[in-house]
């Protein structure tokens, strides 16, 4: 059953549709240095194979600006622009090619200065991402709100929002972040309810590999799963392509995509018969760029094993003389321990040349 989703104005970031009931969309940001041509489109193709739908750069000076326009015509997806401070630099990626930019005005300076944004994006008909983290919120709305630091994150996203509406802008997503899962998660609930415009949701600052993972998991499925968040980061320390394979997972599990490979694997105990771990992993990071939908369960006993293999697409059941390889609900041969492995993926292969 997939989770309701709320409707929220439909914005488009090149050919991608963002909000108005399309598709949740999966982000990633580069690490590379953006001035550095040949490793930032590199990158980019990387996280284009891993199923990343939309790419944010950095844009910390002039020259990475102006990489843009290189960078544009590598690139299939499209590129969202990263500026802090200066907005010459803002108006300088939108001139170069940007799909769209992320602000937060408040970092941009005076309003003229924001003006002068709003009005480069204007005539190129791109989206602004309002972004607000809870470490950048004003100072006066934080001491008007004392303890309560949630209404003072959407407090401040509104006023930015209502300013660059008042601009003209008629292309805006919004972006509410605390490194606190549950800050977060609040803090886009009760933005939801004040506005429509569509919403970037994710976890800022959310940690490494196997701790990020499971806080991004938790902060942007709960807030899916009550059908808010329309584009997604699962922000994490490390190669941005993680970030990709885990927001496909995240949405796979609870039903808002039907992509990639769904392994499914015993906790293993004292009856387990093979190497399930070592198996389930080896299929998994052999599989990880395939997009069609697969469940393949690797088991390791006689007893949830055969069930769980046969109501997968493909899987194994392991037992003390090896195992059988289950297809499509059928038992189809036994496998020797040593070829476990290797017969399912090559399974596997015939399954995905169909």
């Amino acid at each position: 059953m997939k989770p309701h989703r709320e409707k929220t104005r439909r914005i488009y970031l090149g050919s991608v549709p963002i909000g108005g009931g399309s598709p949740v969309t999966i982000q990633s940001m580069t690490n590379t240095d953006t001035r550095d041509r040949g490793k930032t489109i590199a990158q980019i193709h990387s996280l284009e194979k891993a199923g990343c739908d939309i790419v944010r750069v950095s844009i910390p000076d002039m020259d990475s600006a102006l990489a843009l326009k290189d960078i544009k015509k590598e690139v299939r997806i499209p590129v969202v622009a990263d500026i802090h401070f200066d907005y010459r630099l803002a108006v300088a990626a939108v001139q170069n090619g940007a799909d769209g930019i992320r602000i937060n005005p408040g970092n941009i300076g005076s309003t003229e200065k924001v003006r002068a944004v709003a009005q480069a994006v204007i005539e190129r008909g791109i989206p602004v991402r309002i972004g607000v983290n809870l470490g950048s919120v004003k100072k006066s709305i934080l001491n008007a709100y004392g303890h309560d630091r949630v209404g003072a994150l959407v407090e401040n996203a509104k006023e930015y929002v209502s300013m660059l509406e008042d601009m003209g802008v008629e292309s805006i997503k919004v972006s509410l972040k605390s490194s606190d899962v549950l800050e977060t998660i609040e803090s886009y609930r009760r933005f939801a309810r004040v506005c429509d415009w569509p919403l970037h949701s994710g976890v800022t600052e959310a940690g490494t590999l196997f701790s990020g993972a499971i806080r991004s998991s938790v902060g942007i499925g709960a807030l899916l799963l009550e059908g808010i968040g329309d584009t997604i980061r699962v922000s994490l320390a490390g190669d941005p392509v993680q970030e990709i394979l885990a927001g496909r997972v995240l949405l796979e599990s609870i039903g808002l995509r039907k992509e990639g490979v769904r392994v499914i694997a015993c906790p293993t105990c004292a009856r387990t018969n093979a190497d399930v771990a070592a198996i389930a992993s080896e299929v998994e990071e052999a599989l990880k760029d395939v997009k069609k939908h697969l469940v393949v369960a690797v088991m390791g006993c006689v007893v949830n094993g055969p069930g769980e293999a046969r109501i997968a697409d493909l899987g194994v059941a392991c037992d003390k003389g090896g195992a059988v390889l289950f297809v499509r609900g059928e038992q189809v041969r036994r496998i020797e321990t040593s070829e476990i492995t290797k017969s399912l993926l090559d399974e596997i292969q015939k399954e995905l040349s169909k």
